[in-house]
């Protein structure tokens, strides 16, 4: 592997080393909420738009995963069906309520809005409907970037009552290009699935001090058909995507 791999690696190393230290307070706090929720019998909703929707099918249906884990999705909104024109609906005001209509989050759920740049009008949608609800929202986003594009104007942080900072740079990418300013190497999407897990993981092991926790188990492990059957029939009817 040359050195230009190595240091896109030991960027990301470096960021979620410093994940441990400058994100614990928020990531403890958002576990507690997912835990509470798990208690409950309510639900994890996730959303993200353009690459950031990746981190809800990160969590959905995921062998090790929380089976409350419900993914929002909208393909409007998303870059496999043309990314030129997410890119422009996630900048869109009033796409939002129609495609959270669809699911029926409660005061009594958690929200998770993924946003790096955190300022695209979606995600502060997003937010701000978990709000009204009365839901815990939980933001995952780089505070630098946000900060940059913001320009003085309100941010995802703003808004969410939990906020973890991805610790990425304004523009995502974090290997510099001799000759140019350009960058290569985004590192949300890795660190933001780190957090994400990292996060399920912790009100996991909680969950499981009182009980069996709600994990589907990989389909090819002994024992996952009649556990993961067991699950479906629990979540199915407030999991469209399963």
């Amino acid at each position: 592997m040359n050195d230009v791999a190595h240091a896109y690696l030991d960027g990301l190393c470096e960021r979620l080393t410093a994940l441990k230290i400058h994100e614990n307070t928020s990531m403890a706090a958002a576990a507690d909420a997912v835990v509470d929720a798990a208690q409950g019998d309510n639900l994890v909703y996730v959303f993200g738009t353009g690459h950031s929707h990746m981190l809800a099918e990160e969590v959905h249906y995921r062998a090790g995963g929380l089976a409350l884990a419900v993914p929002i999705l909208a393909s409007s909104i998303m870059v496999h069906e043309g990314a030129i024109a997410s890119t422009i609906m996630e900048r869109t005001d009033g796409i939002v309520g129609p495609i959270l209509d669809r699911y029926d989050i409660t005061r009594n759920d958690v929200l998770i809005v993924v946003s790096n740049s955190g300022v695209n009008a979606a995600p502060l949608e997003a937010a701000r409907i978990g709000k009204r609800i009365g839901c815990t929202v939980i933001a995952i986003t780089s505070l630098a970037y946000s900060t940059a594009a913001a320009d003085g104007g309100e941010k995802l942080a703003d808004i969410a009552d939990i906020v973890i900072d991805n610790g990425t740079p304004a523009g995502d990418a974090i290997v510099e290009l001799p000759g140019t300013e350009l960058r290569s190497g985004p590192a949300s999407t890795v660190i933001g699935a780190a957090i994400i897990n990292a996060i399920f993981a912790q009100a996991a092991h909680r969950l499981a001090e009182d009980g069996t926790p709600p994990i589907y188990r990989s389909a090819n492990m002994p024992g996952a058909k009649e556990n993961n059957r067991a699950l479906v029939e629990r979540y199915a009817p407030r999991n469209r995507h399963l």
